[in-house]
């Protein structure tokens, strides 16, 4: 029996792109060799440099020359909605002309950007090139489709459509590992990270969500800089403080990250909210017309808000965006000061649901100058 005063540290888990493509693998050694019909599968995560060994729960040929491999998300100790879903991957030979040797396409509940494409990113894109290239016969070219029958429904009650993602789920991640960051452990967790990374770098970058993390890399962020906060960005901006950091840059969405314009330094909706309130009260302290503050009010989210400010043309939206992110640094800062005794650079930089930057207070434009890779 295991003694309740021990601390058992959350067992870490895997993203959905690991997933797709083990069962990808499985499905490509079934279509070459019909007899090579894996129950598990290894693969290197590439990021991390290590490697994985997930199961194979179900594998088949299919009539016109494909193969469909099924394995289930396992997040690990993380509060995870994707948690035994099943992923399916089909394969099947690919025409010559497909322009690319291996197409990667979003079957049922695999959501997609508004322009049409498959909600498919960079590292699952790695990971399937890394991993299926080498099974690849000279001459062939591959088709892999990546099916979540459960993703329509799971996807409701995510915030993807805020990013432009419809119509399922996303092959979203920067890394193999999903880390426990939901579990009870993961403020501990952060704060050792922050802790490590505090003795190299005098910088660094708070992402609240892999979106952030994501966006990071394409600003051209030193990756090592990094930290993904959750929720938790008040007691590790004091974590900050007190491993005597020189600044942090806050990079989140802004339907997220405005609420420390408002005071509120734990971030999950179910604890405070109150967005487009304080979306509205900088909309006040700009002098927006009382009309326009009144329809930001009555719009079910923040980005309905910024869409409706934006239409009001005259640079509206920008003032108003340009003011929050400085209430954010200033907001952040007097936290710090109050709880902590110390004074830390807090900067903000807040981007949209196309993942495009909208607005970077002063200080954040001085602290992302420290933090670019050289």
């Amino acid at each position: 029996m295991v003694d309740p005063a021990i601390s058992v540290p959350p067992r870490s888990g895997y993203t959905l792109p690991v997933f797709a493509c083990a069962a990808a693998i499985a499905a490509l050694r079934c279509l070459l060799n019909n007899g090579d019909r894996p129950d598990q599968i290894t693969l290197n995560l590439i990021n991390p440099d290590q490697t994985a060994t997930l199961p194979i729960h179900q594998l088949a040929p299919l009539p016109d020359d494909a193969v469909l491999a099924i394995t289930h998300s396992d997040p690990g100790d993380n509060l995870d909605l994707t948690r035994h879903t099943p992923i399916w991957s089909m394969v099947t030979w690919g025409s010559p002309d497909q322009g690319e040797p291996i197409l990667l396409m979003g079957g049922e509940g695999l959501g997609r950007h508004l322009g049409g494409e498959p909600a498919i990113y960079g590292y699952a894109r790695q990971l399937m090139q890394h991993h299926l290239t080498p099974w690849l016969p000279v001459g062939k070219t591959l088709r892999v489709t990546v099916i979540l029958p459960e993703g329509r429904s799971l996807a409701e009650r995510t915030s993807n459509a805020a990013f432009g993602v419809i119509d399922g789920l996303a092959l979203l991640g920067t890394s193999g590992i999903a880390a426990p960051l939901s579990a009870p452990g993961q403020l501990d967790q952060a704060r050792q990270t922050l802790a490590r990374l505090a003795t190299s770098y005098p910088v660094l970058v708070f992402c609240l969500g892999e979106n952030g993390l994501d966006l990071a890399l394409r600003l051209g962020i030193d990756p090592q800089r990094r930290l993904k906060t959750a929720n938790w960005l008040g007691p590790l901006l004091l974590e900050a403080a007190e491993r005597q950091l020189q600044g942090v840059l806050l990079l989140g969405y802004h339907g997220k990250l405005l609420k420390l314009a408002g005071g509120i330094f734990h971030t999950h909706h179910h604890l405070a909210d109150g967005r487009q309130e304080i979306l509205a009260a900088c909309c006040a302290a700009q002098g927006v017309p009382l009309a326009v503050i009144q329809a930001v009010l009555q719009e079910p989210t923040v980005e309905a808000g910024f869409t409706l400010l934006q239409q009001q043309g005259d640079g509206m939206a920008q003032l108003v965006y340009d003011h929050m992110v400085s209430r954010i640094d200033q907001r952040a800062r007097d936290y710090v000061t109050a709880l902590s005794g110390r004074s830390l650079t807090i900067g903000s930089m807040v981007f949209n649901r196309d993942r495009q930057v909208v607005a970077t207070s002063a200080a954040g434009k001085t602290l992302l100058r420290q933090v670019l890779v050289d």
